[in-house]
C-alpha cells in the first residue's frame, strides 16, 4: 500500500507515523511546503483531557511530549480591574515547533518519507497511490479541489484576531478583557516554554474598524496591541510571526472522503480557538483513521466510511461547543457591560458544556465566591 499525506503539520505528522507503525510494509510520504524548522504561530494548549487519548493509545508519544510541557491548574479573568481565579481546569502548552519535532522524529523513527519545502499545486502529483489524505490546513488544496464532492460550506465569525507572542510567561491560561477610548480588546495568553507565552489578541469588528487595523502592516500593529497590553504584559514585549489580522473560518464538509480522498484536523473542520482543541482533534481524528483502516485493511471505501460513521458524531458535538464559545466571543463587547463576577461565570459556561453542578464539582472555589458575591449583591 502507498500512502500520500499532504500537510506536515500535527496532523500529517501523527497520520504518518501512526499509519507507517500499523502497516511496515506500506510507503507513507508526508509533503509539507516549509521547511522543518518554520512554523505558524506560538505555543499549543491541551487540557488535561486532551492528552487522555493519548495516554491510552499512544503512551510513547505521549511521553515525547509531555518533555517538553508547561502545566496549570487554573483560569484568570481579567475584568473591570479585577482579577479572578476559576480553579480545578488543568491545561498543558507546549511550543509548537517543539510538538512538531516530537512528531516528526516518530514519523522517520518508523520509516516514513518526509519531503519539506515541497509545494504540491495539483492533487494530480499525489494520485500514484492507494490512499490520499489532506491533512493541510485551513487552505486545504484537497479539500478545494474536491469541494462540490465534499460539500464544503465556509462561514466567517465576526471578531479579528492575530496571532502574537510575549517574552513573558504567565502563571496560567489568562484570559484579559480590555475597554479603551477606541474600543474593545481580548488577549488569550498563556507560557508555552519557562520564558515565553502565547498572546493572541482579539477585537470585535466595530473596534478594528474604527482603529484602521487593516491599514496597518505587522508592526504597527503589534507595537498598538503591545501599548494597549502594556500593565499585563509589565515590560515584556509582543513577538509577531505571520500576526496578521483574520477572521475564524467555521469550515465543514457534508463528506468526509471521496474515492480515495480523505480530510482530516483543519481541513475537515475547524474548532475555534477559545476551546483548545484543535490539535486535540486532529490527532484524535487520525487514531479514527488508523484504526479504520486496520479493521478494514484491503478495503480503502469501507475503511473511510467506518472512520466517518464512527468518528462524526464526536467531532460535531465538540465543535458544537467550540461554535458557542465562538459566538459567546463575537458578543464580548456586550458581555463586559456585565459585573466582573458575572461575566467570570458566563464566560466560563459559554461553550454549555459546564453546567451548575459541574462547575461546582470542578471548580469548587470560584464557585463559592461567585455565589457570595451573588448573595452580597441581592437584595434582602
Amino acid at each position: 500500500m502507498k500512502i500520500n499525506i499532504l500537510g506536515g503539520g500535527p496532523a500529517g505528522l501523527y497520520a504518518a507515523y501512526l499509519l507507517k507503525r500499523s502497516r511496515p510494509d506500506a510507503t507513507v510520504n508526508v509533503y509539507e511546503q516549509n521547511n522543518a524548522h518554520s512554523t505558524f504561530g506560538f505555543g499549543v494548549v491541551f487540557s488535561d483531557q486532551a492528552l487522555e487519548f493519548l495516554r491510552a493509545n499512544d503512551e510513547g508519544t505521549l511521553d515525547a511530549i509531555t518533555e517538553g510541557l508547561e502545566t496549570w491548574r487554573d483560569i484568570e479573568v481579567r475584568i473591570h480591574n479585577e482579577r479572578i481565579v476559576i480553579d480545578g481546569v488543568g491545561f498543558t502548552g507546549i511550543a509548537r515547533l517543539r510538538l512538531l519535532d516530537v512528531l516528526r522524529q516518530q514519523a522517520v523513527s518508523v520509516g516514513a518519507i518526509l519531503n519539506h519545502e515541497r509545494i504540491i499545486q495539483d492533487v494530480a502529483e499525489l494520485d500514484d497511490a492507494d490512499l490520499v489524505i489532506g491533512a493541510d490546513g485551513v487552505n486545504s488544496l484537497v479539500r478545494k479541489t474536491f469541494e462540490d464532492q465534499f460539500g464544503t460550506s465556509i462561514e466567517h465569525f465576526e471578531n479579528r484576531f492575530a496571532w502574537f507572542g510575549a517574552t513573558r510567561p504567565f502563571s496560567r491560561l489568562t484570559q484579559t478583557f480590555k475597554q479603551v477610548p477606541e474600543g474593545f480588546f481580548n488577549a488569550h495568553h498563556y507560557r508555552y516554554t519557562p520564558d515565553m507565552s502565547t498572546f493572541l489578541v482579539e477585537v470585535d469588528a466595530d473596534t478594528f474598524e474604527r482603529i484602521g487595523f487593516a491599514n496597518m502592516d505587522e508592526e504597527q500593529s503589534r507595537q498598538y496591541c503591545e501599548k494597549v497590553f502594556a500593565e499585563d504584559l509589565e515590560g515584556a514585549s509582543l513577538v509577531a510571526n505571520k500576526s496578521l489580522w483574520r477572521r475564524f473560518p467555521q469550515i465543514s464538509n457534508a463528506k468526509w472522503s471521496v474515492g480515495k480522498y480523505v480530510l482530516i484536523g483543519d481541513a475537515l473542520r475547524t474548532a475555534h480557538f477559545s476551546i483548545g482543541s484543535g490539535t486535540r482533534l486532529a490527532m484524535e481524528d487520525v487514531q479514527a483513521l488508523a484504526k479504520a483502516l486496520e479493521d478494514h485493511p484491503q478495503d480503502i471505501p469501507s475503511a473511510l466510511a467506518s472512520f466517518e460513521s464512527a468518528r462524526r458524531p464526536i467531532v460535531e458535538k465538540i465543535v458544537g461547543a467550540a461554535n458557542r464559545s465562538a459566538k459567546w466571543y463575537d458578543d464580548f463587547a456586550q458581555h463586559m457591560q456585565l459585573p466582573a463576577w458575572e461575566f467570570a461565570k458566563s464566560y466560563i459556561s459559554r461553550s454549555g458544556r459546564i453546567d451548575p453542578d459541574r462547575l461546582r464539582a470542578n471548580s469548587p472555589q470560584f464557585s463559592s465566591q461567585y455565589e457570595a458575591w451573588r448573595a452580597s449583591t441581592t437584595p434582602s
